[in-house]
């Protein structure tokens, strides 16, 4: 398995444009909340997939690294909870909000590669899917001034973060497109 640096630095040679981070921010909750969601009306009550899949990605990130995987398991266990509640719903309600989350957070994330001028992450390694979030903690993390060595470390590997060259006639153009 890859370490927590590899995996960070890796997931960050794809998203070292701000704007694109910046969609990252919301797109991936996003997609967390639908996915949570959907897969929260798969069982009983709160024996469920969205639980089960809670629990196999924090002992996922606990492997890599403890302190972030405990981080990642309270941001998931929200995650789910909110997708929980959403799934909760009558279907019209739950598959208009799940779907609308899911399929909007896409839409976020491919902007951002428009940004970036890059692919998604996850075309080249699965595990991408998985990094996002963990990408978007390790951010909250460096902005407050937490994990040092580890945001010199990806920063030496994938380059610092920048405002990219797209200008807002391109995003004009891209949305209307």
């Amino acid at each position: 398995m890859k370490s927590l640096v590899d995996r960070l630095a890796s997931y960050a040679e794809y998203h070292r444009d701000k704007r694109n981070i910046a969609t990252h921010f919301v797109g991936i909750p996003m997609i967390l909340v639908g996915t949570q969601a959907a897969l929260a009306r798969v069982g009983i009550g709160p024996i469920n997939a969205a639980v089960g899949a809670t629990g196999l990605a924090t002992r996922y990130y606990r492997a890599l690294d403890p302190r972030f995987g405990n981080a990642m398991g309270v941001v998931l266990g929200a995650t789910c909870a909110v997708g929980s509640t959403i799934a909760a719903l009558p279907f019209p309600a739950f598959a208009g909000v799940a779907g609308g989350l899911f399929v909007g957070g896409w839409a976020l994330q491919f902007l951002g590669h428009y940004f970036e001028g890059k692919k998604p992450a996850f075309l080249d390694d699965i595990k991408g899917l998985l990094d996002g979030p963990l990408f978007l903690l390790a951010e909250v993390a460096f902005a407050l001034g937490l994990a040092p060595e580890l945001k010199e470390e990806v920063e030496r590997r994938a380059g610092p973060t920048r405002w990219g060259k797209v200008a807002a006639t391109d995003l004009a153009a891209a949305a209307a497109a």
